[in-house]
């Protein structure tokens, strides 16, 4: 059963009991890990429980394949409910799991496997997304329109409520990684000590806008044609550890946005007038910079910028070749592609 939007959700919160198994799987880390401990805490509210909890490892089922069964068929010392955690499982792991959600027996424990970007070719999601007694839920990155919610959710949580350009803040500086963003929400309700508004004072107190702004520095400076700023911003924000292909996909968003504010002016909107439709709102600091792109970045220039920065992504994955300097070539050639456009003007 493949579970897709609302029915995740729904999902996490109360399990179909006719399924055996889920496999938790996708390209964002931090939300695989967090549906995964969500899931596994259904049946067993301690996870450290040695007695109620079994991890393999997705590479020893491919030597065993049984193991998955027979763990599966174990009872807890003392009693209760079980979870056997498969960590990063992989198509190895096919066999073991089609052989287990053959069976016909009762399973006394939920099995919860873990797998980072599957394709869509893949064995292992195949299985899942066709079994009745199985399923299974991609995890992708936060974007602008799913981030919102995710602050909203986390901080309603600690009776915090963010005002506007808190919010936008917020937005521009928390990531795709869910674990990474509700890290530094969980720093903001500390340091925010109880309940109550936030405003954009309190934001950049408890996590500040930093990493936000040396993000920012690299995709305006390529989005810019600004070749220069765009060399050492680029090796500074990847010395201090942000991942290549999250760059690339802040660099996606922001080229979605352009593309948005074109589709407004194409309608009779001016650039200013577009650039300020937009929600969450440009931070006042990056508005000129933005209302200046419009003019270099028409429709067909934009797809060319698309086209470059999906095949990086892919190529990340794919290639076996550094990412950095997959990252830091896409970046170079939209910032190359940015001067051409300001020459022609």
């Amino acid at each position: 059963m493949k579970l897709t939007g609302a029915k995740i959700e729904g999902f996490l919160r109360s399990p179909d009991p006719n399924i055996r198994a889920v496999l938790v799987f996708g390209p964002d880390e931090g939300l695989v890990r967090e549906r995964a401990q969500r899931l596994a805490k259904t049946a067993v509210e301690d996870l450290n429980d040695p007695f109620r909890v079994v991890e393999i490892n997705g590479s020893d089922l491919k030597a065993d394949p049984a193991r998955l069964a027979d763990e599966a068929a174990s009872l807890s010392f003392g009693g209760g409910s079980r979870v056997v955690r498969v960590r990063q499982a992989s198509d190895q792991c096919t066999p073991a799991c089609q052989s287990f959600l053959a069976l016909d027996t009762p399973s006394p424990a939920l099995v919860v496997i873990d797998a980072g970007d599957l394709a869509a070719s893949s064995k292992l999601r195949k299985l899942f997304e066709t079994a009745k007694n199985g399923a299974s839920m991609a995890c992708y990155g936060d974007d602008l329109k799913s981030l919102p919610d995710v602050i909203r959710e986390t901080l309603n949580r600690f009776q915090l409520n963010p005002d506007r350009d808190a919010m936008s803040l917020l937005v521009q500086s928390l990531g795709s990684d869910r674990s990474v963003t509700r890290g530094e929400l969980e720093k903001l309700a500390l340091y925010m000590g109880g309940p109550g508004p936030v405003n954009e004072a309190d934001v950049r107190a408890a996590i500040g806008d930093t990493a936000a702004s040396g993000v920012d520095d690299v995709i305006y400076s390529a989005a810019s044609g600004d070749t220069a700023k765009l060399e050492t911003a680029i090796s500074r924000v990847l010395a201090d550890g942000t991942n290549p292909v999250q760059l690339v996909r802040a660099a996606q968003r922001h080229f979605q946005r352009l593309h948005s504010a074109r589709g407004q002016m194409a309608q009779g909107m001016s650039a200013d007038q577009a650039t300020k439709s937009l929600r969450p709102p440009i931070i006042f600091k990056l508005a000129d910079a933005f209302r200046a792109q419009l003019g270099v970045w028409p429709e067909p220039k934009l797809t060319r910028a698309f086209d470059i920065l999906t095949q990086a992504e892919i190529d990340c994955k794919t290639t076996g070749y550094p990412a950095e300097a997959i990252c830091g070539r896409a970046m170079l050639s939209i910032a190359q592609a940015a001067r051409a456009g300001q020459r022609r003007r």
